[in-house]
């Protein structure tokens, strides 16, 4: 299938991008921040292979993940919020110093966006990552200018797989929901794609908990954006 078989033979409007895992390799970063979080609360750092699978649902998430050692942290492991709270304010410390240092952006993203802005679509991006980094890693990456709208994980009482981040960007794009496409990496994206009513690209290199993303349900799953040129 094709883009264009989304919408009528055209372009989307709008196209609504996850940050990390879709436009941004940011899993050593993310890594050395849990790594430097968990030694410093006496545990053994699980490494950059392991915290890759932890990787999507915000900051929040992936600290009690790496707690608790594993992606499904909620079935038996429970930590008093004194040790969560801690184990946060650690990570946020340790990111804040390494955040888009070792990060990377993926291939085929600069010039997916150079093409989309060509057609004439607005760009946004809708991610769980907390506001006091996303802007900051768009510009080191060099890639803030591409998006007029930038909706974190803190910037809402919800987030992601909620649909109103999607909603927020696209009142503040003035896009259209049947004009409008989202592009992410995990179940997390997919799902609130489908729950805000527009569809979905699906890239396979991102972080969905280890696992594919070809049987999640998005319309189109690709190795790279450039397929959809």
């Amino acid at each position: 299938m094709k883009l264009t078989d989304l919408f009528n033979g055209q372009w989307p409007d709008t196209i609504l991008f996850d940050l990390d895992g879709t436009l941004v390799d940011s899993a050593p970063d993310l890594a050395a921040a849990t790594d430097a979080m968990l030694v410093a609360m006496g545990k053994v750092a699980p490494g950059e292979q392991k915290v890759r699978e932890w990787v999507g649902n915000g900051a929040s998430v992936l600290v009690r993940r790496a707690l608790a050692g594993r992606h499904d942290y909620q079935a038996d492991d429970h930590h008093d919020e004194s040790t969560v709270e801690r184990a946060l304010d650690l990570f946020f410390d340790a990111y804040h110093e390494v955040n888009g240092h070792h990060a990377t952006v993926f291939e085929g993203i600069e010039t997916f966006l150079q093409f989309a802005s060509n057609q004439g679509c607005k760009l946004g991006v809708v991610t769980n990552k907390p506001m006091a980094f996303t802007d900051d890693l768009l510009e080191r990456m060099g890639l803030a200018h591409w998006f007029d709208v930038t909706v974190s994980g803190d910037t809402l009482a919800v987030k992601k797989p909620n649909p109103e981040p999607l909603h927020h960007a696209l009142e503040s794009l003035g896009g259209a929901l049947e004009k409008t496409l989202m592009v992410g990496d995990s179940i997390t994206d997919i799902s609130a794609a489908k729950n805000a009513g527009v569809p979905v690209v699906a890239v396979r290199y991102g972080y969905n908990y280890g696992g594919p993303v070809d049987e999640l349900g998005a319309e189109i799953v690709v190795d790279s954006l450039t397929e959809l040129l």
